[in-house]
């Protein structure tokens, strides 16, 4: 019989080693001990509390040469504590929310601008088309010696009474642009626009001013069609301090039923002034037509081959600017015998 020297427990399992109650190991009683002797027992374990940890060791008979094993306390393992909280990811979720409102924001900035400037681009644009749309800068890109915009504050009285351009000699701006083609051949100043748009072009210098002055011009369509937004002479032609178009334009449509058209540009936009109207005056075809404009003070007056058409008022005041020169659509026009009366 064994018996823990701890709890007094007895076993009579010769095999067993060690206390089932607190791994105390055991010892073998004296021989002789009487066995009517009061056993002690130890308290009733309770049920509710789980018995400790047991440690598995192969049972090794003990040497008689070396010492009994040392005594090892019951080995303790601790209650599974719950795994430590990872620090929350909401700060990072809250500072992504700012930055992608932040960039959101500055988008919506960024196209509250580009629809701004959409729109008074459009504004523009559709004030232009309610003729045709327009082309405000070619009278200043295509030749550096016609970008100095015409003033209105040219001293007429220093200009001699008659100025003529047989445009033998290359005097106006030449060039391609993605407006249209400019260009001198065969001493005459031809223009052709693109599709659905129209160019213009100033004249170089305060010799073709058209203050209180006679103004006439040739042209014609060099293949004989007509541009849907016709072709014609301007005066007074000036730009604003914003660099947009001011003037005004005797424009003709020399078709099978020959038209002319008055027309005005202000701020860049261009508005009819006098409606497209028939004329019998005006040479069908590839027949050059010669265009004048008469200009008295205020009252502005046209005329097609020395037929009288119509007549306007310079409501603008105007007043002076130079000549100049105006085509639409892809159609080749050519000009000649540009002559200024005072």
């Amino acid at each position: 019989m064994k018996r823990c020297p701890s709890c007094n427990r007895t076993y009579t399992d010769l095999s067993l080693n060690f206390c089932l109650e607190d791994g105390t190991p055991l010892v073998a009683d004296a021989p002789g001990s009487d066995p009517n002797a009061t056993a002690r027992y130890s308290p009733g374990r309770q049920t509710a509390e789980p018995p400790p940890t047991e440690i598995y060791r192969p049972e090794t008979p003990p040497s008689l040469s070396q010492p009994p094993p040392p005594i090892t306390p019951p080995q303790w393992t601790p209650v599974p504590q719950p795994a430590p909280r990872q620090k929350s990811n909401a700060i990072w979720w809250v500072l992504g929310g700012f930055a992608a409102l932040a960039i959101i924001g500055v988008g919506l900035v960024v196209m509250i601008i580009a629809i701004a400037s959409l729109n008074t681009t459009n504004d523009n644009s559709n004030n232009a088309n309610a003729n045709r749309i327009a082309n405000r800068n070619t009278n200043t890109n295509t030749n550096a010696t016609n970008t100095d915009a015409p003033n209105r504050n040219t001293n007429v009285s220093a200009l001699p009474s008659s100025f003529t351009d047989d445009f033998s000699e290359q005097k106006w701006g030449v060039g391609d642009s993605k407006f249209g083609k400019i260009w001198y051949a065969d001493d005459e100043y031809h223009m052709s626009s693109k599709e659905k748009t129209y160019v213009v072009m100033y004249a170089p210098s305060d010799d073709y001013n058209t203050e209180n002055a006679t103004v006439k011009i040739t042209a014609r369509s060099v293949d004989g069609t007509v541009p849907s937004a016709g072709f014609g002479l301007m005066v007074h032609c000036a730009q604003s301090k914003l660099k947009q178009l001011e003037d005004y334009a005797l424009l003709i449509y020399p078709g099978d039923q020959p038209q002319y058209e008055v027309i005005m540009h202000k701020g860049g936009s261009q508005t009819s002034l006098v409606s497209k109207t028939g004329s019998t005056a005006i040479r069908s075809g590839t027949n050059p037509n010669q265009l004048e404009v008469r200009i008295k003070g205020t009252e502005i007056s046209f005329y097609v081959n020395g037929q009288y058409l119509t007549k306007i008022t310079d409501t603008e005041n105007y007043r002076n600017g130079r000549a100049g020169l105006y085509t639409s659509d892809a159609t080749e026009v050519a000009f000649d015998d540009l002559e200024i009366k005072r």
